[in-house]
């Protein structure tokens, strides 16, 4: 368990059980999935406790506020996208409980 930033969130390593119990004012639990040289970097994914109302950037940027590694490939200077629930989404969807938040470079070809 490590703390995920400065908004109170707590995160656990893929594949590390959640407890069942959740702290009071954590209302949610998402899992989050790192692709390409995201996943070289940052491992598979994680999955987080976030407060009601958390958006796609507020995630962003508490996993920034981590710094290291983390906030050099999260970076707001760097193109990114975002999938939630396996459907693109910009920045300022909201995540629900259970959701499935991914990050990933932009694809291109040739």
């Amino acid at each position: 368990r490590c703390p995920l930033g400065p908004a109170g969130a707590t995160a656990w390593p893929l594949g590390r059980s959640v407890p069942s119990e959740r702290p009071g004012g954590t209302d949610m639990l998402i899992q989050l999935r790192y692709f390409a040289s995201l996943r070289e970097a940052l491992g598979p994914g994680e999955t987080i406790e976030l407060p009601a109302g958390a958006t796609v950037a507020s995630v962003r940027d508490a996993l920034i506020a981590r710094g290291g590694t983390h906030a050099q490939m999260l970076a707001r200077g760097r193109a990114l996208r975002c999938a939630l629930d396996r459907r693109m989404a910009d920045e300022n969807q909201a995540l629900h409980d259970d959701a499935e938040l991914a990050f990933f470079p932009p694809v291109t070809g040739g």
